[in-house]
């Protein structure tokens, strides 16, 4: 099946521009978001990637319309390839269907990797810098919450689910988690 999805920014402009080339091109269904491109968290953008099945072919004005950082792109390209979904984009004349469209998508991913790399070998060497600065002591270290013993205790005994407990404690998943492995490594050296 033939499945476009079209973007705008805002709710005040047009996308008419965008469905005449959807219609041009014999688009059978169509997703439209009228919201910012900052990330993929887009209520068509998720309908459309839980629609499409393996052989169907996604069509996008441009990739600007589908994702506005690489990152995001090469992630929804991924999760496409993984069900075996095509990807067309007008603009940039690329069609992952071809090699010479799989080439361009691989240089990108290349490309935004290597970008990746590079800012974080930068994150690297600020970070070290400032540690010899005595400017970097990292982040606050979260102590436990006053309730943490008894909403613990209950998480272990299955009494409540680690979201619950999360939930009461207020703790994002991965503090949960290291603080309760600092707990239990705690306990254990007490015995």
């Amino acid at each position: 099946m033939k499945v476009g999805y079209i973007r705008v920014s805002t709710v005040e402009q047009n996308e008419d521009r965008q469905k005449v080339l959807m219609k041009k091109n014999g688009i059978e269904k169509l997703f439209i978001d009228k919201c910012s491109g900052k990330d993929t968290n887009r209520p068509k953008l998720k309908e459309l990637m839980e629609f499409v099945r393996k052989g169907d072919t996604v069509y996008v004005e441009s990739f600007s319309r589908l994702a506005r950082s690489t990152k995001d792109l090469l992630e929804l390209v991924k999760s496409l390839n993984d069900k075996g979904v095509n990807l067309i984009s007008f603009k940039e004349n690329i069609d992952t269907t071809t090699p010479h469209g799989k080439l361009m998508l691989t240089m990108l991913g290349a490309i935004a990797e290597f970008e990746r790399d590079c800012l974080l070998e930068r994150q690297r060497e600020g970070i070290a810098l400032a540690k010899a600065k005595g400017k970097y002591k990292g982040r606050k270290k979260i102590g436990y919450p006053n309730n943490w013993e008894e909403v613990y205790n209950r998480y272990k005994t299955r009494k409540i689910t680690a979201t619950k407990a999360m939930e009461i404690l207020s703790l994002k998943r991965n503090t949960f988690y290291k603080l309760k492995k600092e707990w239990e490594q705690k306990q254990e050296n007490i015995k």
